[in-house]
């Protein structure tokens, strides 16, 4: 795939050149840019994100839209300059990406140091400096994790084996990890680490296999996170195996095969939004994007990092409007303002839940962000 592809999604104001109040409507026409992982390993994440972006209304807040999509490829340096390009040629009023965890923290350094509003499509370690510019829209690491631990002291698992990603994302669910197993009355056992692009883990599956642990825990995303799956089953394991949210798509059980039958992960509520109660707050938001994403894209299509997307894009339409009553976009003071208005987030039900953000909290999810499923005959299943 080609490393770098630039899409024009709306044209909005090309189209009302010609009109009374073109000059307006130029001025008026706000600017988003995307760094996406479309290519490489993140690329079962960056494409249907990429895929939602392109599939978006042609305004935001009430105003002609334009966005701007790199592909990162999933490399955090390529992360870096796009995000660069994205605000000193592009002059966008905020940024979406990227798709993995290092290739976002990456993006993080830029937004911070241009006072430039990001909304991430990747959790980020909670501790992250740069947290005044930057929204993650993924559900909190200690949010998911607990969902897991509760499941584990549920059924009695006492004792856990690990294997994660040898970066910020595995860092940041071991130590979640960590941090809750005490309370669920479970101690751990054996934690390996492997790399996103490694082709073999057989060295960590014979020791997770040799702590005979009840249950393992697997902390990938995409389709990097079948391989454990797929050795630790060829390897005899036949204990419980979790993976986390960023397993969650059709591309992960493609690869698992066989081997994901039973497994049990926390996602937001929009991968099984047909089975949620009718109660949930979730459920129409997430229905209609569905619909849309499913039409467009194909049945079975749908994925919890599309819907990320569509989260920043719900967000954003809210803190538009908000922001161009104060100032004109394409200014410092609008960035400053769309950053205010983001912060502002109250009540706004979106695919993986309900946002209610804070200055100390830019995520502001709580358990309705969050449910349990399981994979029975290659489909997802929600836990009841």
């Amino acid at each position: 795939m080609q490393r770098r592809l630039t899409f024009v999604a709306a044209t909005a104001a090309a189209a009302l050149a010609c009109l009374p109040g073109a000059a307006f409507a130029q001025a008026t026409e706000i600017v988003i840019g995307a760094t996406l992982s479309a290519s490489g390993p993140g690329a079962s994440l960056g494409i249907p994100e990429k895929n939602t972006l392109e599939m978006l209304p042609k305004t935001l807040g009430g105003l002609p839209v334009r966005y701007v999509i790199y592909d990162d490829a999933t490399d955090p340096a390529l992360a870096t300059k796009n995000a660069r390009r994205l605000v000193d040629e592009n002059k966008v009023d905020a940024i979406i990406g990227s798709s993995t965890t290092p290739a976002t923290l990456a993006v993080t350094e830029v937004a911070f140091e241009t006072k430039t509003a990001q909304l991430a499509l990747s959790p980020l370690p909670p501790t992250l400096k740069q947290h005044q510019w930057v929204f993650p829209m993924p559900q909190p690491v200690p949010v998911m994790a607990g969902a897991l631990l509760e499941h584990m002291k549920a059924k009695g698992v006492k004792t856990l084996g690990f294997i994660g990603y040898a970066d910020a994302y595995g860092e940041t669910w071991l130590k979640a990890t960590e941090a809750g197993v005490e309370g669920a009355g479970v101690k751990l056992v054996a934690v390996e680490r492997y790399a996103r692009t490694d082709t073999s883990v057989n060295a960590q599956a014979l020791k997770l296999t040799s702590a005979t642990p009840d249950a393992v825990l697997i902390a990938g995303s995409g389709t990097p996170s079948a391989l454990p799956q797929l050795t630790l089953r060829e390897r005899g394991y036949k204990g419980q195996i979790y993976q986390t949210h960023g397993s969650a798509n059709s591309d992960f059980l493609r690869v698992a095969g066989k081997s994901d039958e039973g497994l049990v992960l926390p996602t937001g509520p929009v991968l099984v939004a047909e089975q949620l109660p009718d109660s949930h707050p979730s459920k129409a938001v997430s229905l209609a994007y569905l619909k849309a994403y499913e039409a467009k894209f194909g049945p079975g299509s749908r994925n919890t990092f599309g819907a990320h997307a569509q989260d920043a894009y719900l967000v954003l339409d809210k803190a538009v409007a908000v922001a161009a009553t104060k100032a004109k976009p394409g200014t410092p003071e609008f960035r400053a303002a769309l950053r205010d208005a983001i912060e502002g987030t109250k009540n706004l039900a979106v695919t993986h839940g309900v946002m209610n953000m804070t200055p100390t909290d830019h995520n502001g999810f709580d358990a309705r962000a969050r449910v349990l499923i399981t994979v029975q005959g290659d489909t997802w299943q929600l836990l009841k």
